[in-house]
């Protein structure tokens, strides 16, 4: 049913455009041979504005993923370099959060790993919404901040990293074959914020595979047996997106990008001084209004990934319309 839902919304978004279009191409031939110009002008303003609407439906026609319409986990992990690392890996973790605000979708924690001084180690979250992991999947890789240090007694400008990781929620239709043999299951406390985050029984689970050497962990209830139940999932998320990126051969580019948070394999800047810039690496998309960006402002950036993925770029003319 949710398949259905989706296609019936998209086939009827689809010719609402499409009869909007004619209508406006009937008027303005209607008006052209009459010689009303001001009849022309208003059926022209009301084609070009359809615009964004027909650039919206196109995105979403990218997301024709086996799992673009799935949920997603998102994981971040803290690079070298401390407490400044630490803290770029929570800024992330806010600016991912409020994206997810901000197109209506719900949020999980699933792990969060503090870190000694500020900031966090890593943390995992299940963002639940139409077409998430569509969307968040092409922010897989590391982004790189420069800035200022507040932690930096002598004001010094300071580079930081951090790894994010996007995985599909999987459903039960999709059997991932685990042998137990092939795992390692371990117990331990939480060590969340405090509060009902804390357990003093050990109620923390991590799983490790370890053909693939994929670790996940989950920490966010005080029952263990639900915690396992939620890694098993996580798990299982882990090894499907590991087989979609072999299909895609890029397995090879993105288990090199999460084995090295520093130099060379960074996705994405962000520069707060001595300058102000966001820019995409991979796409050269640039945004000169960072603070933006990490109020969750990650659209643009998401849309020109995913079309480089499949070779197009947005429409630029209005007669991409027709």
């Amino acid at each position: 049913m949710r398949e259905r839902n989706r296609l019936d919304r998209a086939i009827s978004a689809y010719r609402n455009l499409e009869n909007q279009v004619n209508d406006s191409l009937g008027l303005i031939e209607l008006a052209e041979a009459e010689g009303d110009k001001a009849m022309v002008a208003d059926a022209e303003n009301s084609l070009l504005a359809l615009r964004p609407t027909a650039e919206a439906m196109k995105l979403e026609s990218m997301l024709s993923g086996e799992a673009d319409a799935n949920d997603a986990y998102l994981e971040i992990h803290a690079g070298a370099g401390g407490t400044e690392s630490q803290d770029w890996a929570e800024m992330l973790l806010r600016m991912y959060s409020r994206w997810a605000e901000r197109h209506g979708h719900k949020i999980e924690y699933l792990e969060e790993s503090e870190g000694e001084e500020a900031g966090i180690k890593s943390a995992t979250i299940h963002v639940k919404g139409e077409n998430a992991y569509g969307w968040l999947k092409t922010e897989s890789g590391v982004h790189r901040l420069v800035r200022i240090s507040p932690f930096d007694s002598n004001a010094r400008r300071h580079t930081s990293f951090a790894s994010v990781g996007v995985f599909p929620v999987i459903d039960d239709r999709i059997e991932i074959d685990i042998q137990e043999k092939d795992v390692r299951i371990d117990v331990y406390r939480a060590s969340g914020a405090g509060g009902q985050h804390v357990n003093k029984t050990e109620s923390a689970v991590r799983i490790t595979h370890l053909p693939t050497g994929i670790v996940v962990q989950c920490q966010n209830d005080r029952s263990q047996h639900k915690n396992r139940s939620q890694a098993w999932a996580m798990l299982r998320a882990r090894l499907y997106e590991a087989e979609m990126r072999k299909r895609e051969e890029q397995a090879a580019v993105e288990n090199a990008a999460k084995s090295d948070i520093g130099w060379g394999h960074q996705i994405r800047s962000y520069v707060l001084q001595p300058y102000q810039l966001v820019k995409d690496l991979r796409t050269g998309v640039e945004s000169h209004a960072p603070q933006d960006v990490l109020d969750g402002e990650l659209d643009s950036f998401m849309a020109a990934s995913l079309a480089q993925r499949i070779g197009e770029g947005p429409a630029t003319e209005v007669g991409d319309l027709e």
